[in-house]
């Protein structure tokens, strides 16, 4: 893999370049695909107790990231309450045109980035997939579906109508550390008039921090944003996080994360008065029905195994109807079975190492001894696809559970997953089985997308109607796969908090202000009480 030059990126507070004594250091993903080797040995000696100048020569670092201190964190914060005055003041046009060019230069940058994604350890073909879904958000049709949404005009007999939306004032950004990328898509709350505050992840720092700093703050820099409007912080979470809520300048945190910690989160804004806007942790649904198109059913089922499982919105489990259980389950014993670890730089690998084997293995074992079967994979194996109990990757895991009963009780059906393991339902024949599967994808404590697989239009017509868990249904396509002016975010339960939903960013931190001018004239009484 072709090294790409080591860079620094400082902090970004009040329309400044601010820098620190302190360090973040970007890793390759080569830190885990060579552990005993000698770069890896070195590196970690560095660590402890080399100098910039030799971590930034070394073959496994990526970058620098500033750290921020507390008072720095808080500086951020004022900087962007000082400028929320004059961030509401700019017209939407004029935010439409600034976030608008970010798409040219996405394009300009988008090879560079693209590398140091996969340099960080995301697989080309997902790499492309994660820039395609940035590109989209921000390609003109986007942004005017966008401005239709943010102010709307009606006229009446005697009024010009308007509902617009208003900002919420300071966001909070925490992006999640295994898809930096998707604090981009977050920043787009800059289209309500937002000023931002955002963390870069100590964890995940290289293609962040190479987006902002490359492509959005110099975009917001040529269009005169005020300073102020966007700032960039590095620091850890839980001391960003104590001070986000703890400061008054702030009005909404914006989080992705684990639901466990999200709605924790959300408790804790909502006793101080502020909104939580919460991207969460994920348990889609597939629904295949016995007149499915078997093999883009399949390959749509395959993406359970994307990046090994560890997206919020893959599919994680799978209702089949009994009549085409087994032709399924053998063309994805197959396929499954065919996909193997590989070099990020290829075009066909879509797997990733994983952080958490151990999970896995506990969830695997619950699940066999709860009634499961295997159908293929559960081996933790090393780069080349071999056997190796200290190895990085998982084999990509299918299991059969019979009957809805029994999946009730198993975690690797009802509980969220970070890892390779694809859990197939195959319920009982009836003629209640579509309204069972549907209660069955509604049950589920999570809710961001669930897909279905089905030729008849009352069947499709069934699910979309009567599906109610989720931010998104898809039918009869990629459950991952974005398409355009589709809400990329949200989610409803576990997966969203209490008012979550399918989102658009720059709805969920804004919120509507109707008003009514007047275009003729009429004496207040009649207008209330009648011509009479």
């Amino acid at each position: 893999m072709t090294r790409a030059a080591v860079r620094h990126f400082p902090l970004y507070i009040g329309g400044e370049r601010v820098d620190t004594d302190e360090r973040a250091y970007g890793m390759s993903v080569r830190t885990v695909l060579d552990p005993g080797g000698s770069d890896a040995a070195t590196l970690f000696r560095l660590l402890r107790e080399g100098t910039e100048e030799e971590l930034h020569a070394h073959p496994h670092v990526l970058c620098s990231v500033a750290l921020s201190t507390p008072e720095q964190g808080r500086a951020a914060l004022r900087a962007a309450a000082d400028a929320a005055p004059r961030v509401r003041a700019v017209p939407l046009a004029d935010w439409i045109t600034c976030v608008g060019d970010l798409f040219a230069a996405f394009q300009e940058h988008r090879e560079e980035l693209s590398r140091v994604l996969r340099m960080e350890g995301c697989p080309r073909a997902l790499a492309e997939a994660q820039l395609n879904v940035v590109l989209d958000l921000v390609r003109p049709e986007s942004l005017e579906l966008a401005r239709s949404l943010l102010r709307q005009e009606i006229t009446t007999p005697h009024h010009r109508i308007v509902l617009q939306r208003r900002p919420d004032g300071v966001v909070c950004i925490d992006p999640p550390a295994n898809a930096p990328l998707f604090g981009l898509i977050a920043s787009l709350v800059l289209l309500a008039g937002n000023s931002v505050v955002i963390r870069v992840p100590r964890s995940c720092a290289s293609s962040l921090s190479y987006a902002l700093h490359t492509i959005v703050i110099p975009v917001l820099e040529a269009h005169g944003a005020p300073a102020g409007t966007f700032n960039v912080v590095c620091a850890d979470y839980e001391v960003t996080m104590r001070q986000w809520l703890d400061s008054p300048l702030v009005d909404t945190v914006y989080y992705f994360g684990s639901s466990e910690n999200g709605l924790d989160l959300e408790r804790r804004c909502v006793e101080r008065g502020k909104r939580a806007i919460l991207e969460l942790s994920g348990k889609d649904g597939v629904l295949v029905w016995s007149d499915a198109d078997l093999p883009h059913a399949t390959a749509a089922l395959l993406e359970a195994f994307y990046a090994s499982g560890q997206t919020c919105f893959s599919p994680k489990y799978a209702i089949v109807h009994p009549a085409v259980a087994e032709q399924l389950l053998t063309r994805l014993r197959a396929a499954a079975s065919a996909l193997r670890p590989g070099d990020p730089e290829d075009t066909d690998t879509v797997l990733s190492p994983v952080l958490r084997a151990t999970a896995f293995r506990r969830t695997l074992d619950s699940a066999l001894r709860a009634g499961a079967t295997k159908v293929c994979g559960g081996t933790q194996i090393d780069l080349r696809g071999e056997p190796d109990p200290h190895g990085v990757f998982l084999e990509p895991t299918v299991l059969r559970v019979d009957g809805f009963e029994l999946a009730e009780t198993i975690a690797a059906v009802r509980e969220e997953s970070f890892f390779p393991l694809l859990t197939v339902v195959v319920p009982e024949d009836g003629p209640d089985l579509l309204d069972r599967c549907v209660a069955f994808l509604n049950g589920n404590r999570f809710g961001l997308r669930n897909s279905l697989w089905a030729e008849d239009p009352q069947v499709i017509e069934r699910f979309t109607g009567a599906v109610t868990n989720g931010g998104v249904l898809k039918v009869n396509d990629s459950h991952m796969a974005h398409a355009p002016h589709l809400p990329g975010l949200g989610g409803t339960g576990h997966s969203g908090g209490t008012h979550g939903e399918a989102a658009y960013p720059f709805l969920r931190a804004s919120r509507l202000q109707s008003v009514a001018i007047a275009t003729t004239r009429r004496h207040p009484g009649e207008a209330v009480l009648g011509a009479g």
